[in-house]
This record gives structure tokens, C-alpha cells and sequence, in this order.
């Protein structure tokens, strides 16, 4: 049995209330912020949360053999969740980057065998044990950005020995590392190269096939697709979603990011936990949304990385949709695994105060991956998944634009990361 014990915390962020429903509205505004904070941490579970002076009052005997941390001018806050991801994959397409400097369009470059269909090449020739090699440093670089739990998506085998291959590295990973990874299954990535002319041949196969397989092994907990115009239609997204649903896989939906597809409305219809992008999610799609506490998470990393304008979360926030966000790390779309960026970028082009922003990477992304009983806030009985950062007050965090401020993780109660450096 261990304690720690942070103290004088300039400002302790709670993010405390919304365990049981996201965060919406002006409630997203609310970081229920402690002054002079502390936090008192039992093994891998928050014990207490209150002021330095309530704490060290009350727990004055046991903190005489805890492990104290000062976090004075500081600022302490929950873990950030990342709740999209396509961790595991092989290779890199920095040349697709140039391309679009030059005016090249994303769909386009899929379209002529890029993109998706480039990693999805690289990856099916991927052993195991390179996939690992290549996924672990990104996970060191969410840890160092103050990640303590991400979402993992298949999808760049889209035939099964491959896809199952990416889940269970995912799993190995999440047994090796201390992030925490929880499993999508995303065989409905793109239709395949070799299927483009019978592209319903496979979403049979997912349904009848890879589906079944991915719930029985216990792969994934999640079920995903990608609903844009040539890509998945609306009919086929629907049907893959509802095939998930039958083996317990709960939906999540790649929704309107190219254009209004009626992928919000999917996501309205099966239940989904959550429904992703929304850059072009129509009024009544974000009303349905709305109605059945689906979760919008956004990505102003894809948008800013592929240059288009970013998915508007004032509005979104305003009609009453949970917002969450995420870096969607990816090979084509958004290389990055930084998380505090995401935060800057959902206030200087989403909309969002810098409240909204953390609220949205911390409980409302753990309620985007069913984890918000556990994590996302600092309230007792919770993991003890924190971060402190190296800034006075949460105001900065977004001020200071583009600088990580992450100066020390913690996870299930253990230092993991200090000064920044992994420990």
C-alpha cells in the first residue's frame, strides 16, 4: 500500500459531475476548478480531492509516509483521453503531404491507390512485431503529451489475418505500456482495392465474417465505419453497424467529414457511443445527435493538417451535443499525438473557450470510449490518471498555443512521466 500526495496545486481542475452523462452546454464551461488544490492518491485510485489545508488537516498522520509532490504555480488535471485513433499501422506517406501543397486533393490521391490504400499496402506486409515496433513510440509521445488513455481503430488490413494482426498488437501494447488502449474494430475502413467492383462482396464478408470473429476472440469492444461518399454508403454503414450490434460491439461513425452523408443521423439511429469528424453534419443530423447523448468528437488536427475548414464546435456546442476531441492519429490525415495542439486548435478555429477544450479531451472523450465511471475527472474512487502542467492557470494552456506544458503523468497512481521525460 502506497499514498501520494500533490499539494498547492495554483489550480486543481475537477472536471467533477458528468461520471454519468457528457458534459453539454454551459455545464462544458465548468472545470469546477480548486484553488491551492490537493489530491490524495491510494495505490492506483484518487482517495480524497479538496484544498491543501482540508487535506493535510484531515489526513495529517497518514501523510507523514506518503510521497508528496508540489505543484505549487501549477496546474493539475485529469489525464487526457484521446477517444480516436489508428495507432497501429506500417509505414508513412509524407509524400501524400507534399502532394497536397501542391493542390492535390485527399480523396483524390485514395482514389488513383493512395491514402488509406498506401497504408493498407504497408500493413498487410507488416510482421507483428514491426507493427509493435512502429505503434510503441507513438504511445511514448501521447504519454509525454499527457495522454494517459487512447482508442485504438483496425482498418488498414480490410482482409482478416490483417486486421486482427492490428488488434492484437493493440492488446499487447495495452498490456506492455502504461497507456491505457481500448480496441475498435474498423475493418470498414475503405472497400479494398481488389473489391472496388463488388464492394457489397465485402461488407458480406465483414458482416458475415470478420464482425463474428473480432467479438468472439474479444478484439475490440467497439465497431466503426466510415460513412462518406465513396467510401461506405449510408445503407452499408448502417447495416455494418447493426451486424456489430448483434455480437455486442457497441457503433462509433465516421460522419460527414466530406460532406453532409446522413452519417449523424446513423449514429442518431443505432445508438452509437459516438460519431466522428461532423465537419459538414447537417442541422438535423446535430439535433438527433443531440436528442440521444451521442457524442460529437471532433479532430482540428485533420482539418488543420488537410487545410480545410475545421468542424464547427460552437454550434455543435450550442444545439447541445457532447463534444470531445481528438488527434485522430493517423499516416495521411493527421500525424500528430499531441493533444494539448488538439486543445489549441479547438479554440483558435472550432470555437471553443478554453474550458470546452479540456472538458472535451478529458471526461466527454472518456464518455466517447465508455470510460467516463473511471477516468476523465479527478473525483474520489476514480484511477489516478493525472497531469500536472507547467503553467499557473488553465487560461494559458491554449495562450500559449502550440508548446507541450505537460511536466509530469501520472498513471494508476504511478509518476510515468517527470520533467518530461519518461520514467
Amino acid at each position: 500500500m502506497s499514498y501520494t500526495f500533490i499539494k498547492h496545486a495554483s489550480e486543481l481542475l475537477t472536471v467533477k459531475g458528468h461520471s454519468e452523462h457528457p458534459a453539454t452546454k454551459d455545464a462544458m464551461n465548468n472545470l469546477h476548478i480548486i484553488e491551492d488544490g490537493a489530491v490524495l492518491i491510494k495505490d492506483d485510485q484518487i482517495v480524497d480531492v479538496g484544498s491543501t489545508e482540508k487535506l493535510e488537516r484531515q489526513y495529517a498522520d497518514l501523510l507523514d509516509h506518503a510521497s508528496v509532490i508540489d505543484a505549487k504555480n501549477k496546474v493539475v488535471a485529469p489525464g487526457l483521453v484521446d477517444p480516436h485513433t489508428h495507432l497501429v499501422f506500417a509505414g508513412s506517406r509524407e509524400n501524400e503531404y507534399n502532394l497536397r501543397l501542391q493542390g492535390a486533393k485527399y480523396m483524390d490521391i485514395m482514389a488513383k491507390g493512395g491514402g488509406i490504400h498506401a497504408t493498407t499496402r504497408s500493413t498487410r506486409l507488416a510482421s507483428a512485431e514491426q507493427l509493435y515496433a512502429e505503434s510503441r513510440p507513438r504511445l511514448d509521445s501521447f504519454l509525454k503529451h499527457g495522454v494517459t488513455t487512447v482508442e485504438a481503430k483496425s482498418g488498414y488490413g480490410m482482409e482478416w489475418e490483417v486486421e486482427r494482426r492490428q488488434m492484437e498488437v493493440a492488446h499487447q501494447l495495452n498490456a506492455d505500456h502504461p497507456i491505457d488502449i481500448v480496441s475498435t474494430f474498423m475493418g470498414a475502413h475503405v472497400i479494398p482495392e481488389e473489391d472496388k467492383a463488388h464492394p457489397d462482396r465485402f461488407v458480406d464478408e465483414l458482416i458475415e465474417e470478420m464482425i463474428p470473429r473480432t467479438a468472439e476472440l474479444g478484439l475490440a469492444e467497439f465497431n466503426d465505419v466510415f460513412c462518406e461518399r465513396g467510401v461506405y454508403t449510408p445503407e452499408q454503414s448502417l447495416r455494418i453497424l447493426e451486424a456489430g450490434k448483434k455480437h455486442g460491439l457497441v457503433p462509433k461513425i465516421h460522419a460527414d467529414e466530406i460532406e453532409p452523408y446522413g452519417g449523424a443521423e446513423i449514429a442518431a439511429e443505432v445508438d452509437a457511443v459516438s460519431a466522428d469528424h461532423l465537419l459538414k453534419v447537417s442541422d438535423r443530423g446535430l439535433s438527433m445527435m443531440a436528442h440521444k447523448g451521442v457524442v460529437g468528437v471532433l479532430l482540428p488536427g485533420t482539418a488543420f493538417f488537410l487545410m480545410t475548414e475545421a468542424a464547427n464546435g460552437r454550434k455543435m456546442i450550442d444545439a447541445g451535443v457532447p463534444v470531445a476531441l481528438s488527434t485522430d492519429r493517423n499516416p495521411g490525415s493527421s500525424p500528430s499525438t499531441s493533444m494539448p495542439f488538439m486543445i489549441n486548435l479547438a479554440s483558435l478555429t472550432m470555437g471553443m473557450t478554453p474550458a470546452e477544450a479540456i472538458v472535451g479531451a478529458t471526461i466527454n472523450a472518456a464518455h466517447a470510449i465508455k470510460r467516463a465511471d473511471r477516468i476523465g475527472s479527478i473525483e474520489a474512487g476514480k484511477k489516478a490518471d493525472l497531469v500536472i502542467w507547467d503553467i499557473p492557470n488553465h487560461m494559458q494552456f491554449t495562450y500559449l498555443y502550440g508548446v507541450n506544458h505537460t511536466e509530469t503523468v501520472i498513471k494508476n497512481g504511478r509518476v510515468v512521466v517527470d520533467k518530461g521525460v519518461l520514467v
